[in-house]
């Protein structure tokens, strides 16, 4: 998301351009990769997907002018948002990698039309100040030392050793398959690096950053324009208003930090009531409901009706991992026409439901391995069966439910728990009890990723999530999305 910021103030009077009407936002991409690589990849490719390119590295150029035209008609400015933009070597392996990051290379603090004493990210200040407010700086021997926003993406991607066969998909349809879809990772990056991040704070420690732009400090450090709408329900307090040990606390609190903007409180009303899966069982304490999130890959899971009779798994003999290996014979018997639990860790999510599909599975609930919800991450165009991410605490439940019911059989089969699919009308699904969208706050801290998105349990999906998902659109605003008036209430 953020790798580095470069932070100035500005003192002055108000600005005279700032009296001028505001017009739709001119976004110009700069890109900073040498001969041959990245945008300048001489590599004959086929158009795909509305993309003209015959290139890889003009279908590449096309997506990032594709995606800064939906953002130029979604935002308003009189100054010209530059953006520095490379591809490079990120990390990577075979089952994961970094799919890129971006963020406001510059901040600013004290300028005419700020809110005192509180920093913002450059291209928003330029827009409230109604100038550029690092023109005629010196650069900072970068050479991208005064744009607004610097974007790297992964040039590895899809080649052996890098999320191998997971490419990204340059075209501009939306049909990525098994691909990872460029055009919603761009337009997600390029919203952090509008202003879609915490910024200032460092959320491990919860201080702030100080009025030099120099460290980050515990007392006396100079808020972000996020903190006065980030409310935690536990604290009842904003984060504008704690102290570092609060913020830090905050930052690690699932499903209590609420977004409470009137922009955003305006559009919450696309967030659905949350999808359950509910059990039954013969035996005490089998039955219950259980929140989910949809994995990012495979089918979606029904929204209503029976799923499946549920199923664990044994530990195999030289296993890597629970659901990472092939099935055994006992297994394979165990999950055959079944929903089956299986918890997280060791290998990717996929692996794990591709493996139980390959059993006879019929959909699979991948249990967290630590508290707070999950969005299973992952692709594998090969997955045919549901799948959905449960907290760990339902996944212990879930696995002591299927053995308690085993005794209530009959006639020599075992007794089951049955997996049906709902929803619960009184909760809203990424919503805190007085109807704020939540932010992502897991436990443990998921760093450059806690508290600048929307938690994981939104449905619909949202694009400032910290996951890609499939049923994204390029529409920022309800009733699909909740991106613009999130930048909206910050002053855009």
């Amino acid at each position: 998301m953020r790798p580095f910021i470069n932070s100035r103030s500005l003192i002055a009077a108000a600005c005279a351009l700032t009296c001028l009407a505001s017009q739709a936002a001119t976004i110009n991409i700069t890109s900073r990769d040498p001969a041959g690589i990245g945008f300048n990849d001489p590599t004959p490719v086929a158009p795909v997907g509305g993309n003209p390119g015959t290139t890889l590295g003009q279908q590449r150029m096309n997506v990032y002018r594709y995606v800064a035209d939906i953002w130029e008609k979604n935002l308003q400015s009189n100054v010209t948002i530059n953006v520095s933009a490379g591809w490079e070597a990120l990390t990577c392996t075979s089952s994961s990698a970094t799919l890129g990051s971006a963020g406001a290379w510059n901040i600013w603090r004290d300028f005419p039309n700020a809110k005192p004493n509180t920093w913002y990210p450059q291209a928003l200040a330029n827009k409230l100040a109604g100038t550029n407010l690092s023109a005629g700086q010196p650069d900072d021997g970068s050479g991208y030392g005064n744009v607004d926003i610097k974007t790297q993406f992964n040039i590895n991607l899809g080649n052996p050793g890098c999320l191998d066969g997971s490419p990204f998909y340059l075209g501009l349809d939306g049909n990525a398959g098994g691909k990872v879809n460029f055009v919603e990772t761009l337009l997600h990056e390029l919203g952090h690096g509008l202003g879609f991040a915490v910024l200032t704070v460092q959320t491990s420690t919860g201080n702030r950053l100080n009025a030099s732009g120099s460290a980050y400090v515990a007392t006396g450090g100079v808020p972000s324009i996020w903190e006065q709408y980030m409310y935690d329900n536990t604290a009842r307090k904003t984060w504008l208003n704690m102290t570092a040990a609060e913020r830090r606390a905050s930052a690690i609190n699932p499903l209590q930090l609420g977004w409470t903007g009137p922009n955003v409180k305006a559009g919450a009303g696309i967030l659905r009531p949350i999808p359950l899966i509910k059990t039954s069982s013969p035996a005490a304490g089998g039955t219950r409901n259980v929140d989910y999130s949809q994995s990012a890959f495979g089918p979606l899971m029904p929204a209503s009706g029976t799923l499946g009779p549920l199923a664990t798994l044994t530990p195999q003999a030289g296993q890597t991992g629970p659901g990472c290996d092939a099935f055994d014979a006992a297994n394979t018997a165990a999950v055959r026409g079944k929903v089956v639990v299986i918890s997280r860790g060791v290998c990717g999510f996929a692996v794990k439901v591709k493996n139980a599909q390959n059993a006879g599975a019929v959909g699979v609930l991948l249990a967290n391995n630590v508290a707070g919800p999950i969005v299973p991450g992952g692709t594998d165009p090969t997955v045919t069966i549901p799948s959905a991410g449960i907290t760990q605490a339902d996944g212990e439940a879930l696995k002591a439910a299927v053995a308690a019911a085993l005794p209530y059989g009959g006639r020599g089969k075992p007794g089951l728990v049955t997996v049906s699919l709902g929803t619960d009308p009184t909760r809203i699904a990424g919503a805190d009890a007085n109807g704020n969208p939540l932010l992502y706050t897991p436990n443990p801290l998921v760093s450059g990723s806690s508290v600048s998105h929307w938690d994981v349990t939104a449905s619909p999906n949202l694009l400032m999530e910290p996951n890609i998902n499939a049923d994204l659109t390029t529409t920022l605003v309800p009733p699909l999305d909740l991106t613009v008036p999130l930048l909206k209430d910050l002053g855009w």
